[in-house]
């Protein structure tokens, strides 16, 4: 395996992970600027009102990502197992 073949399949499992990170990451950076935004508005200043909604928009939209993680995930896993098969990436 050549350097240019290694770096290609690190390449794309990096791709891989930013985007099946992507919506989740989105969702919490959303949530994070609404939170933030209330907060000053209204100079609430308690914690939980940080954390409870965050968590729970995290598990909600991890549930209802997971179907395009794992699809995002097989597909390169296919791709590695079928490179090591054959012998070349």
């Amino acid at each position: 395996m050549s350097e240019s073949e290694v770096y290609d399949v690190i390449s794309d499992a990096i791709w891989v992970v930013l985007i099946a990170s992507g919506p989740i990451l989105v969702l919490a950076l959303a949530v994070g600027l609404v939170i933030a935004f209330f907060q000053a508005l209204t100079q609430i200043q308690e914690m939980t009102l940080t954390f409870v909604p965050k968590i729970v928009v995290i598990f909600v939209g991890l549930v209802a990502a997971t179907p395009f993680m794992y699809a995002t995930l097989h597909g390169l896993a296919d791709r590695s197992f079928d490179a090591i098969a054959s012998g070349a990436p």
